[in-house]
Formats: C-alpha cells, sequence, structure tokens
C-alpha cells in the first residue's frame, strides 16, 4: 500500500514538474521560420522533451543505484522510478516530435534527436547509478 501511495505522491510531482518545463520552454524558446512550398513553417526543436527525458534517465539510474548500494527500499524505489520518473517523462512526446521533424522533411533533425535522446538518456542512467551505487 505504501508502495502505490508513493508513486501516486511521485507520479503528480513529475507530471506537475513536467507541466512546469514544459510551459517555460513555450515561453522562453525561439523558433525560427523559413520559407517552404507551403508557405512560412515554424521550425522547432523538443528541447524540453529532451530535458525531462535524461533527466527521467537520472532519476531511474539514481534510485536504482539506491536501491543496490544504499539499501533504497522498493516502494521508495517505484516511488522515485516509476512515479517520479514516469510522470516526469515522455515517449509520447519524443516520438511525436520525432514524427514531426520527419514529416517536415528535416531528417537530419529527426536522427539527431533519436540520437541525442538515447545517448544522453543512457549517459543520465549510468551517471546515477555509478553516484548512488
Amino acid at each position: 500500500m505504501i508502495g502505490a501511495v508513493l508513486v501516486g505522491v511521485f507520479g503528480v510531482l513529475g507530471a506537475l514538474l513536467r507541466f512546469g518545463v514544459d510551459s517555460w520552454f513555450a515561453h522562453h524558446s525561439s523558433t525560427r521560420s523559413i520559407r517552404t512550398g507551403r508557405g512560412k513553417q515554424k521550425l522547432h526543436w523538443p528541447w524540453a522533451t529532451l530535458l525531462v527525458n535524461v533527466a527521467g534517465c537520472f532519476i531511474i539510474g539514481l534510485s536504482h543505484g539506491a536501491a543496490a548500494g544504499l539499501g533504497l527500499g522498493p516502494d521508495w524505489q517505484a516511488g522515485l522510478s516509476a512515479g517520479l520518473a514516469g510522470g516526469l517523462t515522455t515517449f509520447s512526446s519524443w516520438t511525436t516530435a520525432t514524427v514531426r521533424l520527419f514529416a517536415e522533411s528535416r531528417i537530419g533533425a529527426a536522427v539527431l534527436n533519436i540520437a541525442v535522446n538515447l545517448v544522453l538518456g543512457f549517459a543520465a542512467a549510468a551517471a546515477g547509478i555509478a553516484l548512488t551505487g
């Protein structure tokens, strides 16, 4: 029962944090426009999605490392991993942003988005484990 409560509480915190990051980037990131055959088109880069996904990988790495090396209990590990990181991260937004980049014929940007998310995500998870394991 404690595990479910922790997942719920941390999940709400993760979702609210993600909303805050998305909102900040929506109001502070710059977009540039280019002329295409369809008129003027705004270019975007999914910075907020990258940030929350990498942060979530780090949090999961920390929780797994802490469970193994510091004796963090399974309820707290679930709260941090499934709750906080699960509420924070977003696979669906990442894939949708990548599909959107492909649809805009920004093949290089789409491939870069895939590579950067994977490389930084793995590195962040490894760093979290290394710090606590």
